[in-house]
């Protein structure tokens, strides 16, 4: 065995994989290099690395995908050694043949299995020859639309759309019928091509309500090959995992060393080394039946619960693997203890179709305790961007059996606060207690079908005034930080002023300025999430001093409430009742956030330019009036323009389609009409911006010119 590993190690990745290999080498006494792009400037791995070099602009394209850029800077640091987390290069075949050229340890596979493995299609075709079954359909590369068109019947629908590059569930879709399948390899090809670099698709006969599951193996240099027992990935949305466990609920014995085997007949066929996972499509009513369907050639995002259930760390294997060592485990070694689960915490809004959503991390708390592990990438103050994948942390929890696994999860998950981002904690607590989750029925199309029927909190009065109250302090806390203390102006209403008396610090603070024992009151009006906007009435019944908190009385529809805030203790009194109230003041959206057991939201608050956009807006559009403006939901970049300026539209077309955080979301036009748009790919969108504006016909004869239409909306 070598006396040592590598001196210095370049992690070729961001986020939280990248924390999470800087911890092993760290513990191994490794130096480790992150690099980052400009939008990751601030990030955590560039903190915990012992070195960080900037290689591009935000866009991966330009930074993260840029070869020359890796190589560059392992030539900077003296790195031996890359390890490339998960996506990116992590299975790029030119990357680590120009590794190998450089004499750069590539800490992954050889090149022959990352080829083979990499093509779904080759890949496929390739195992069918090692004892391993595969599932029925078309797997030849080089086929075009009209090609894979013909070929559709006799593979069945409904059928599957896959890219041959790349992983993840992006490109896939789900094609029902022929009418279907046109538009749907266009825009699978689009989405490949973007995010892998390759259009090539195969097609697969859809298997209904399968199980994922997944093989962990381990590989050296020497010819021994082991397999790490499996991973239940069946809850998936859009074919992307949410959350995995270890071992899966529903094999036996028996059938975990069948599928086990066949993994490692998979990994000897291609002379594998290091860490890599086979993945399965697994039959939920005769589980005894398996077919593969793809291998990765690298760390997987759900390592963790192999980790916590065999006691050893993949990463660590990966680097001496690297490095020449042969295993020290044989087979008859791995002991599978106990269960673990793992969740994946994601910068998206449930409620609006898991949308990715962007922002700063304004407050932080993540969970520890018994049998709990948290990889993440956040930290105070970071921005999220709309660049890179959503995925922020992953929470995992061990137990002695599966019941206390997922209970571990559960409490674990409700610790967990992100303010500042939409994130789906409170929808990963939900699935968690989903009946059919607990007894382990779990199939790809469980979250599909129980979405709808999830029930999302709601604000609470008390959390209503609570956070009127945590607005108007940090309001107030606000213009103190940058104003002298004698010029510091109040308000009664947030949009006008506010006498002295109603200062904290003011002995006049219980009055008007006019009459002790009289108050003001101060109206905050918040923009709900859900229905109508709802308003507190504020009135200070105490002024607060060194050791005590003001207390004030507020009135929200027709209920009264006393109230005061434990800023320090984080914590707010109502009525009486003491209980956390983690919140986060953000002045520069006019937001206030509130987060409680893994509920999280952002509450607006309707100043005077916002009340007045709103009724300018109601006085504009008749009531029930479709909106004849295209706007994005999100920031992002448009990656295909489906129609021309001045075309004619109808109502439900697709007008352009819009990536952010690896995912594509068509935009279409509300009514139908004349467009106006000027947007081209490439082209980068904000969160809320119009993007095209539709010009419907003038019942009454005659139609606005799309003249007028933009003059107007200028």
């Amino acid at each position: 065995m070598p006396e040592q590993l590598f001196t210095t190690v370049l992690i070729a990745n961001r986020g939280e994989i990248a924390c999470r290999v800087i911890r092993t080498c760290r513990r191994l006494g490794i130096r480790t290099v992150a690099v980052y792009s400009d939008a990751d400037a601030g990030a955590r791995h560039v903190r915990e690395a012992d070195l960080a070099v900037r290689i591009g602009p935000a866009a991966p394209t330009a930074s993260y995908l840029t070869i020359e850029a890796i190589i560059s800077a392992c030539r900077q640091t003296g790195a031996e050694a890359v390890h490339p987390g998960y996506g990116f290069l992590s299975e790029s075949l030119a990357f680590a043949e120009a590794l190998e050229t450089a004499g750069i340890t590539f800490i992954g596979p050889n090149v022959k299995a990352i080829g083979v493995m990499g093509d779904k299609i080759r890949s496929k075709n390739h195992v069918a020859g090692y004892q391993v079954p595969v599932v029925p359909g078309l797997a030849e590369p080089g086929l075009s639309d009209e090609q894979l068109i013909n070929a559709a019947n006799g593979v069945g629908y409904p059928l599957l759309i896959k890219p041959s590059a790349g992983g993840g569930g992006k490109g896939m879709h789900v094609v029902d019928g022929p009418d279907q399948l046109p538009a749907t390899l266009a825009t699978a090809r689009r989405v490949a091509a973007s995010a892998f670099g390759d259009d090539t698709l195969f097609l697969e006969k859809l298997i209904r309500s399968p199980r994922h599951i997944e093989v962990q193996v381990l590989a050296d240099n020497h010819g021994n090959v082991i397999h790490l027992g499996e991973r239940e990935c069946s809850l998936q949305r859009r074919h992307q995992k949410v959350i995995e466990e270890a071992p899966s609920p529903l094999l036996d014995e028996a059938t975990r060393a069948r599928i086990g085997e066949a993994a490692c007949n998979a990994a000897r066929s291609v002379d594998y080394s290091g860490a890599g996972t086979v993945e399965f499509l697994v039959s939920d009513e005769t589980p005894d039946e398996f077919y593969f369907m793809e291998m990765n050639t690298r760390l997987q995002v759900e390592h963790p619960v192999t980790e916590l259930v065999t006691g050893l760390d993949l990463v660590e294997w990966q680097l001496r693997v690297a490095a020449g060592e042969p295993l020290a485990i044989a087979q008859s070694d791995v002991v599978l203890i106990g269960h673990a689960v793992e969740a994946r915490v994601y910068a998206e809004n449930p409620e609006q179709d898991f949308l990715p959503s962007a922002g700063t991390v304004l407050g932080l708390h993540e969970a520890s305790g018994d049998g709990i592990r948290v990889d993440s990438s956040l930290l105070p103050g970071l921005e999220i961007s709309s660049s890179y994948d959503p995925m922020l942390a992953k929470v995992i929890a061990w137990g002695e059996d599966r019941e206390e696994a997922l209970d571990r999860l559960d409490g674990a998950l409700g610790e967990t606060v992100v303010l500042g981002v939409p994130t789906n904690v409170e929808y990963l607590r939900l699935l968690l207690n989903d009946d059919d989750v607990r007894a382990g029925r779990l199939d790809t199309t469980l979250i599909e079908r129980k979405l709808p029927h999830l029930a999302f909190r709601r604000v609470t009065d008390g959390e209503l005034v609570a956070a009127s109250v945590a607005w108007l302090e940090g309001r107030r806390g606000g213009r103190e930080a940058r104003l002298p203390q004698s010029r510091i102006p109040d308000f009664p209403h947030p949009d006008s002023p506010q006498p002295d008396s109603l200062r904290a610090d003011s002995p006049w603070a219980a009055g008007d300025g006019w009459r002790v024992g009289s108050a003001v009151p101060t109206v905050v009006s918040f923009a709900m999430p859900h229905g109508e906007p709802r308003e507190v009435a504020l009135t200070r019944l105490s002024p607060g001093s060194t050791g005590s908190q003001a207390v004030f009385r507020a009135e929200v529809a027709g209920s009264s409430f006393t109230v005061s805030l434990e800023q320090e203790a984080g914590a707010a009194v109502v009525n009486g009742v003491r209980k956390p109230f983690r919140h986060a003041v953000d002045l520069s959206t006019g937001t206030i956030w509130i987060a409680d057991a893994g509920f999280c939201v952002g509450l607006t608050v309707r100043d005077r330019k916002r009340r007045l956009a709103e009724a300018l807006e109601r006085i504009h559009r008749e009531e029930g009036e479709l909106s004849p403006e295209v706007r994005s939901p999100m920031p992002g970049t448009v990656t295909a323009v489906a129609v021309s300026n001045g075309e004619h539209v109808e109502a439900g077309q697709t007008v352009l389609t819009v990536e952010a955080m690896k995912m594509e979301h068509q935009l279409t036009a509300a009514v139908a009409g004349e467009v106006s748009i000027h947007l081209k790919p490439g082209d980068l969108v904000k969160a809320g911006q119009i993007v095209a504006v539709v010009v419907a016909a003038d019942p009454a004869g005659g139609a606005e010119t799309t003249e007028q239409k933009e003059a107007e909306h200028a």
